[in-house]
């Protein structure tokens, strides 16, 4: 068999039934050896592996971790040596930032060609050992299979993340024997992949959890995206009801706890609801589980939860264990096995503690703090379009982002009463990510409506996207938030740089981005400025069967709050106009003084 035929035959052995990527010479056999693959199938479909082609590597790197995010799977993505390579290295990143499995396989030119300076070549080796989570560059054609079957091992054991296999020309077009099993000696990874795989919380420490429970009058969970990657979410909700303990979640961790339930205190951190972050404030007792307690959430982790007596870590990385903040207890594993050891254990030990206090406390705060905006303005207030939206998909959808204010709100507005359901560039924060992440969605999820919610700076990173949409009819809908500027940077230059709006205006630009809907052939094409129209156009966008887009005329002045500013405690965030803050409201200045309150 071919190389190239090894490769894809063990793409299909793994189960990939979609490869999103871009062609080119130096990857040319391994395409061709996917155009066989299929031939050979003809009469099964089913059985065929779906080739998508975007408009530029850096969206099908998008669309595979859109693949990823939703389907828990791994997704795969294929491109040409050089600048196929180099243009997906900003997806890579992406990916090891959010650890979504990912598997990047690159053409790389001929082996005895590397290093002269061949044309397109480019050390990928190089430029991606720091951006995934391994590189495997294959100079022995005997290795390519065991190097592909364990490149899927490695993206997605423990904690997931990007695997990039870079294939010079000579090895795919190498010939061999094709042994169907078989996987490279990477002991010690298998080792540790083992060990976090069987790691037990032993009765000693789950005791020690409990005292710590037991003492506590106001303890809160801190869920992360290792809830949602780890397919943990079952079990948080288990733990959080069986124990009444409220949560708060990180943008990543959105979904892993339903949004909708009473135990959920909402999001938390720089843009996070003001009731999840007084919440924070006032509790002493810290759960944090898959999360990493990173600047967007504790700033400066000496004043995060600065009444917190205890501060518990459970994570699958022991690198984040005290990376910021300093724990008393913390576990090493799996988050929904250790989380389901812990209910299992408090249960049959009989752990039983009042905190209806606590829970009266915080549902005041969420009624007090509640979120809110502008609801008087003519003006069309982004806020509302996405509570709109929001009854009309009954927290169900698939929502992708793109990054900017339109990004927060989405988060802020939006329920999510399942993991998977949420799809944003987090530790990134990477503009262009929103539609392309929907259209890898889209593939994954077939059954479930995909909405990518945009901004016009961020859509345009990745527009050419919006044809790949229609050229394979898929049912995505694009509602795009338009202020005609870069909204976030423009609140920053309004509260620290006294209102020099510097390269953040984007009045003069002239994109017409229904004209350009249209032209991509999307048969829905609308444009609402009117706040009295916007009810029924956004019913009629969602009801559309086939690609929807629509724009919307937003307040360009319309703000993101709540704000934490950099390097600031929740005690100092900013409500805006529209959500009281502690003071509006009376109670006491800073944090609460337990004696009193509870």
């Amino acid at each position: 068999m071919r190389g190239a035929d090894m490769i894809v035959q063990v793409l299909a052995d793994e189960g990939v039934d979609t490869v999103f990527g871009y062609s080119g010479g130096a990857i040319l056999p391994t395409y061709d050896a996917i155009f066989s693959f299929n031939e050979q199938r003809a009469k099964s479909p089913g059985e065929q592996i779906k080739l998508i082609v975007p408009a530029n590597e850096q969206g099908a790197g998008f669309m595979a971790a859109g693949y990823a995010r939703a389907s828990g799977k791994v997704g795969v993505f294929m491109v040409t040596s050089g600048p196929g390579a180099t243009n997906t290295v900003t997806a890579i990143r992406d990916c090891m930032a959010d650890s979504i499995p990912v598997v990047l396989i690159t053409g790389q030119v001929a082996t005895g060609a590397m290093g002269t300076d061949a044309f397109q070549e480019a050390p990928i080796v190089n430029i991606m050992g720091s951006c995934a989570k391994h590189v495997f560059l294959v100079t022995r054609p005997e290795e390519l299979e065991a190097t592909i079957r364990t490149a899927f091992e490695v993206a997605r054991s423990g904690r997931p993340g990007p695997v990039v296999v870079d294939l010079p020309k000579d090895v795919q077009n190498w010939v061999g024997e094709y042994m169907g099993s078989g996987l490279l000696d990477i002991r010690g990874y298998r080792q540790r992949m083992e060990s976090l795989r069987s790691a037990k919380l032993s009765d000693r420490k789950c005791k020690q959890f409990f005292e710590m429970l037991r003492k506590a009058s106001r303890p809160i969970i801190y869920a992360g995206g290792g809830v949602v990657s780890g397919e943990a979410s079952e079990e948080l909700r288990s733990f959080a009801r069986t124990f009444n303990i409220p949560v708060v979640s990180t943008l990543m961790g959105l979904g892993g706890m339903d949004t909708t339930d009473d135990l959920y205190m909402g999001m938390l951190g720089m843009h996070g609801a003001a009731h999840a972050n007084y919440a924070v404030e006032d509790c002493d007792f810290v759960i944090a589980v898959g999360a990493r307690f990173d600047d967007r959430v504790a700033a400066k982790a000496e004043f995060f939860a600065p009444n917190a007596e205890h501060v518990a870590h459970i994570d699958i990385d022991a690198a984040e264990i005290g990376k910021v903040k300093l724990v008393e207890w913390a576990h090493v594993g799996e988050a929904g096995k250790s989380l389901q050891q812990l209910t299992a254990w408090g249960s049959e030990n009989g752990f039983e503690k009042d905190y209806s206090p606590w829970l009266a406390h915080c549902a005041k705060l969420k009624e007090q703090h509640a979120m809110n905006y502008d609801r008087n303005s003519d003006l069309i207030q982004p806020h509302y379009v996405i509570e709109a939206l929001n009854k009309l998909t009954q927290g169900r959808a698939i929502i992708s982002t793109g990054v900017g204010q339109h990004q927060m709100w989405a988060a802020q507005y939006f329920d999510f009463r399942e993991p998977r359901l949420w799809l944003t560039s987090g530790s990134m924060g990477t503009m262009g990510f929103g539609l392309p992440a929907a259209i890898g969605a889209a593939f994954a999820c077939p059954d479930k409506m995909v909405i990518d919610v945009d901004g016009d700076g961020s859509i345009r990173m990745n527009l050419g996207e919006m044809e790949t949409v229609t050229t394979y009819g898929l049912p995505v809908k694009v509602l795009l938030l338009n202020n005609h500027g870069d909204g976030m940077v423009r609140q920053w230059q309004k509260l620290y740089f006294e209102n020099r709006f510097s390269g953040s205006d984007k009045s003069l630009h002239r994109k017409d981005f229904v004209k350009a809907a249209q032209s991509d052939g999307f048969e829905f094409a609308v444009r609402v400025s009117d706040k009295t129209e916007l009810e029924k156009v956004l019913k009629d966008f969602v009801e559309f069967q086939g690609p929807a887009f629509l724009e919307v005329e937003i307040d360009p002045e319309a703000g993101v709050y709540p704000m934490v500013g950099p390097g600031m405690s929740y005690k100092q965030m900013v409500t805006g106009e529209f959500i009281k803050s502690r003071e509006a409201v009376g109670s006491q200045k800073g944090v609460l003084e337990t004696s009193d309150a509870f």
